[in-house]
Order: structure tokens, then C-alpha cells, then sequence
């Protein structure tokens, strides 16, 4: 198994463009309706499903740092079967498994799931899980495809590329 990047977005010109650039977009999540604590549990359970340990890493340090307890971020793979999760956030995380597993021969989100999210999200927070979800499920799939390592990430690393 390759233990190096294959390529340091940050310290290639392009590549350190577009990853300011996907940042701000989650800048501009954080300021949507969408409750932070939600986004965390969101993050994390798409990295999970795709495996991204350099986004399980970052996501679940943030979390972290934001106040989430361990008890949350280590039931997060099995929030079905717990007793931590609001019915609030289970619907976001059942909304996050369908439109993850879009190539798993998954139907795709089901007009139940989607009626769960629907009742305890408007329609601007709607947006704003939706976007969440493909923006991580894209970073997700980067992060793997450049063997993006977890381990050394640093909580507020993200947030300090937004605003360089």
C-alpha cells in the first residue's frame, strides 16, 4: 500500500486553487440553517462509508474541537442502532447513506428518507444537507483517489486554508 500522497494539493498551484476554493463552499455551509453538529455527523459518516481516512481524520477531529462528544463520533458507523442521535439528525444521517451509496445498487433516496429530512428541515436547509453531502462525497473521492493519509490533521487546518 502507498504510504505518500500522490499529489500535495496544497503545494501544487492548481490544485492548492481549488481546494481554497471547495473550503469556502463549506465556508458558506456554515452559515447556512444546517446546524454545525449535524454537518459533523454528516462529514463523517460520508467518509466512513467511502473510507477517506484523511476526511474520517478531519472531520471527526472538528467535530471534536466544536464540543461533539466521543460517545457521538464513535456511534456515528452505527446510528441505527443507538440512542444518542435526535430523530433530527438520524434523518440527515439516513439521507447521507442513500445519496452516498448511489453506485451501491441503491435505488437512490427514497421518497420516505426524503420526507423524514423534509420534516425537520426547510427547504434552505434541505439545500444546504444536500450540498453538504455531494460536496464531501466529491472531497471524499479526491481525498482517496490522491492517497490523502488521516492521522496528522490539526483541528482549525481547514478553516485556516479558507481564510489564506
Amino acid at each position: 500500500m502507498m504510504t505518500e500522497p500522490r499529489i500535495d494539493l496544497m503545494k501544487n498551484e492548481f490544485g492548492a486553487r481549488l481546494a481554497k476554493r471547495l473550503f469556502a463552499v463549506h465556508g458558506l455551509l456554515q452559515q447556512s440553517g444546517l446546524s454545525h453538529s449535524t454537518q459533523n455527523l454528516v462529514m463523517l459518516r460520508a467518509s466512513q462509508i467511502n473510507g477517506c481516512g484523511n476526511c474520517i481524520d478531519m472531520h471527526a477531529k472538528e467535530a471534536a474541537a466544536e464540543g461533539e462528544t466521543s460517545t457521538r463520533l464513535n456511534l456515528v458507523a452505527g446510528w441505527r442502532h443507538s440512542t444518542v442521535f435526535t430523530e433530527e439528525e438520524q434523518a440527515a444521517l439516513a439521507l447521507t447513506e442513500e445519496a452516498t451509496r448511489l453506485a451501491d445498487a441503491s435505488p437512490g433516496v427514497t421518497d420516505e428518507t426524503w420526507a423524514q429530512a423534509a420534516k425537520f428541515y426547510d427547504e434552505e436547509q434541505l439545500v444546504a444537507l444536500v450540498t453538504l453531502i455531494a460536496m464531501i462525497n466529491a472531497t471524499n473521492r479526491m481525498a482517496v483517489t490522491l492517497n490523502q493519509l488521516g492521522g496528522s490533521y490539526e483541528p482549525g487546518l481547514a478553516a485556516a486554508t479558507i481564510n489564506s
